[in-house]
């Protein structure tokens, strides 16, 4: 899956995700703990998803079970970071972990890692 399809797939599930009737969304509980640290609203970061963009992709033979990313994405003008998996056969996706991303790490377009 190339990282175009994998960003149509992750927009798609995120504007197709209703909560409690067709859920296209899932969190792990690392993902939930991650939301309270870093002050975020699971309907704020589902919402970010929406346009989010690939910045990083991993490939499945790095001992991932299912192909995943990294995004960003944007909650208030804030900028969010996901790793996100993709499972295509149950048609849906996984966001693994959430954060925001610190400024000495990251080149101030938040789509890079400093050196």
């Amino acid at each position: 899956m190339t990282p175009e399809n994998k960003q149509e797939f992750i927009r798609q599930k995120a504007n197709e995700h209703i909560v409690g009737e067709d859920e296209k969304i899932l969190w792990s509980l690392h993902a939930v703990r991650k939301l309270r640290i870093e002050g975020l609203r699971k309907a704020k970061v589902e919402k970010s998803l929406k346009k989010c963009i690939i910045i990083e992709d991993y490939h499945k033979t790095d001992g991932r079970l299912l192909p995943d990313c990294l995004v960003l994405g944007f909650v208030n003008k804030e900028p969010v970071h996901a790793v996100i998996a993709i499972d295509i056969d149950l048609d849906r996706i996984f966001i693994v972990t959430v954060y925001r991303p610190a400024a000495e790490r990251w080149e101030s377009d938040w789509k890079k890692r400093k050196n």
